[in-house]
């Protein structure tokens, strides 16, 4: 054997997907692609991706779980978690003792939340304070269209619905930033505290009500606004969700048509292609469950979270409907059980080559990426997934000519971060993180490659069907 069949025969392929299609199959990916643009739209919160995630499940024969009091193999359910997070399943085939095939992706993303005590007036103009959720780059939030999106919950329960920011007919609000010929001093800080926490404040107006003998004349108009639109007054803000978003449209990016360039793509890229890959799953061997998480920006803390119990709650509900609960069978599924942690890498950014390891990088354009593990310096956090569970998903995407490669998040001690993995590694199920690269993550508008995209969706629909 000569050394180029040698070469072919040993080495590992990293190809560009691309090259790998023709025009039909072209079309195809950017059609997917054409249905996620407008998820991305739709979908700027965890509450918004949950109900579009509702919408698109009940057009497809999934049914609240609430409906049904027992379950039988084909069927089709759902629950929803106070809004925010939503668990998913197609009962399967076999015995559900024998284990179910789990993919967790999460619905949240960084953003700036509203303080609970937001509006104030100062020198000409209406503010509201925010709160960063997430890890962003606090920077890059000024000087840009916001949008704020949520609800406003009065003390009697009613619940108010806010998008302001998204039409052309609406205004959209900013949050300002000094002009470079008085920016000295703000120059010579670091780059992480050039916009500090408490700078993130959010110009909302600047015409005062009508009446000298009164202060905060501004505040005072604003509110006036508010209340004449939706009823509320200041101290209803105290019971609210608002977040401040992009007011960025989610486009296809390039001359060639070949991206995505959106706000909310970690992880609401791996929530959809997850969401529709089930959609298109009949009658699974093993019961099929797909998760939509909350929280994971933050820790996955909370009862919306990951680390709450209402997913094991979730599990438990189908095993009474398929009479089958008994003690200690849920941990012994568990243990039974595989999981694809649906979940975005870091994508190799020649700009900013230094902080990756070119080796071990994920690569826009050459299909899923996966991760064995992530954490931070010496794997502190992760949750590696074992030789063998690698091997089997190794399998299954070889079989199904799906473009695939190994990464890790960047240079070993540059930095660091983590997924749902872990927790449901700690359940004792078998468990590997596994998404599509992005560049500018946790930015204001991120970037994807939308045959990535696609080999996201076929990954997660082979991983239900074999």
């Amino acid at each position: 054997m000569d050394a180029k069949e040698l070469k072919e025969k040993l080495f590992q392929k990293k190809e560009n997907g691309w090259l790998k299609i023709n025009s039909e199959q072209m079309k195809e990916i950017f059609d997917y692609c054409d249905g996620y643009i407008k998820f991305l739209n739709e979908s700027k919160t965890e509450r918004e991706a949950v109900e579009m995630a509702k919408q698109i499940a009940i057009s497809n024969g999934f049914s609240d779980i609430v409906e049904h009091t027992n379950l039988k193999p084909g069927d089709k359910i759902y629950s929803i978690n106070r809004d925010k997070s939503m668990y998913l399943a197609i009962i399967g085939k076999e015995d559900i003792e024998n284990g179910i095939n789990i993919i967790g992706s999460h619905v949240d993303s960084p953003r700036l939340d509203l303080k609970p005590n937001p509006m104030y007036e100062d020198e000409g103009g209406a503010y509201l304070k925010t709160h960063y959720y997430g890890g962003i780059k606090k920077y890059q939030w000024t000087a840009i269209p916001l949008a704020i999106h949520g609800i406003i919950v009065k003390k009697n329960g009613e619940k108010i619905s806010i998008k302001i920011g998204e039409e052309d007919t609406d205004p959209i609000f900013t949050i300002t930033d000094l002009l470079p010929h008085l920016a000295v001093e703000q120059m010579d800080r670091k780059l992480k505290e050039g916009i500090k926490g408490e700078e993130l404040n959010l110009l909302i107006g600047s015409i005062p009500y009508k009446d000298e003998e009164i202060s905060q004349r501004i505040k005072l108009n604003t509110l006036n606004i508010l209340n004449q639109k939706y009823g509320i007054t200041e101290s209803d803000f105290l019971s609210s969700e608002l977040e401040i978003v992009p007011a960025f449209k989610a486009r296809t990016m390039g001359f060639d048509w070949s991206m995505v360039a959106g706000y909310g793509q970690d992880d609401r890229v791996c929530v959809y292609t997850s969401l529709t890959a089930l959609m298109n799953v009949e009658n699974p061997q093993a019961t099929s469950v797909c998760i939509l998480s909350d929280k994971e920006e933050i820790g996955s803390v909370g009862n919306t979270g990951m680390e709450s119990q209402m997913f094991e709650t979730f599990i438990t509900e189908i095993l009474d409907r398929l009479e089958k609960n008994k003690c200690n069978l849920l941990n012994k599924i568990f243990a039974k059980s595989k999981m694809l942690s649906a979940d975005v890498g870091a994508g190799f950014d020649p700009t900013y080559a230094n902080v990756f390891e070119k080796n071990n990088s994920a690569f826009l354009g050459k299909g899923i990426t996966i991760n064995k593990y992530t954490g931070s310096r010496g794997k502190s956090g992760a949750s590696d997934a074992n030789a063998e569970y690698v091997a089997k998903i190794r399998n299954m995407l070889e079989e199904n000519d799906i473009c695939y490669h190994i990464s890790e998040l960047g240079r070993i001690d540059v930095g660091g971060g983590g997924t749902i993995a872990y927790i449901l590694a700690n359940k004792g199920i078998d468990v590997i993180d596994c998404g599509v690269p992005v560049l500018s993550m946790h930015a204001p508008y991120e970037v994807t490659n939308k045959y990535d995209i696609y080999s996201a969706y076929k990954t997660y629909k082979a991983f239900w069907e074999n």
